[in-house]
């Protein structure tokens, strides 16, 4: 019988990704849980639609500046462990080769093999620095072209998020009514963002978009509760 041939599935999560999930997740819950928490304080949709407008550009540059200072940090981090670890490789040398070493011989490695091995990895400086960086220190080289990029996907999606809980505030001039259309879609987007996170994450669909209603469910509930108490 003919073999049939092993495909493996593994779920990866780009950074690309885990920006979408950061700015959306954010993006869906904040402004939802400020449209619903003034719906128990005012009388007017005009005041939600302005508070919300400047909540969403607020927090959208500051969820865009915070990651592109979070990926600066990367590659900062990054590149002061690499030029620390090429020191160390340059002035303890004998000490870093047997650190290669130990790195080997936790796979089993041992006798001729294992110093065959060490010996091809520290014959290259620059291949003995990326090993070091990667199986020492566990760190990737960060893309340099990250940072402005992480700013805009978090940045745009936080906006697109965002305005889901706040257009039925902009349709309608009945509270009431805009109120449950916005719970309504918001529901709605929260399962559907849950829903994809979970495919992109590895994790269960189902339990992911449960996750995500949940978390911006008691959000909104516990803004417009407040909201109710002292208004």
């Amino acid at each position: 019988m003919p073999t049939i041939p092993h495909i493996e599935k593994h779920f990866t999560a780009t950074a690309t990704v885990r920006d979408v999930v950061i700015g959306m997740a954010d993006g869906l819950t904040v402004p939802f849980a400020l449209a619903a928490g003034l719906s128990a304080a005012v009388s007017s949709t005009a005041v939600i639609v302005t508070a919300g407008l400047a909540e969403i550009a607020a927090g959208a540059i500051a969820m865009g500046l915070g990651g592109y200072l979070a990926a600066r940090t990367d590659a900062q981090h990054f590149a002061s462990e690499q030029a620390r670890e090429d020191w160390e490789i340059a002035n303890k040398r004998e000490f870093e080769i047997d650190e290669v070493r130990k790195v080997f011989a936790e796979y089993g490695l041992t006798g001729a093999a294992l110093e065959s091995v060490v010996a091809s990895i520290t014959s290259d400086r620059k291949r003995w620095t990326d090993f070091m960086m990667r199986f020492e220190l566990g760190l990737e080289n960060p893309d340099p072209k990250r940072a402005p990029i992480s700013a805009a996907t978090i940045a745009v999606s936080y906006l697109v998020g965002g305005l889901i809980p706040l257009l039925p505030y902009m349709l309608t001039n009945d509270l009431t009514d805009a109120l449950k259309i916005s719970v309504l879609t918001t529901g709605a987007a929260l399962l559907i963002f849950g829903g994809v996170k979970g495919h992109f994450t590895g994790l269960n669909r189902l339990v992911s978009a449960g996750q995500t209603l949940l978390v911006g469910g008691l959000a909104a509930a516990a803004a417009f509760w407040l909201a109710h108490l002292f208004g």
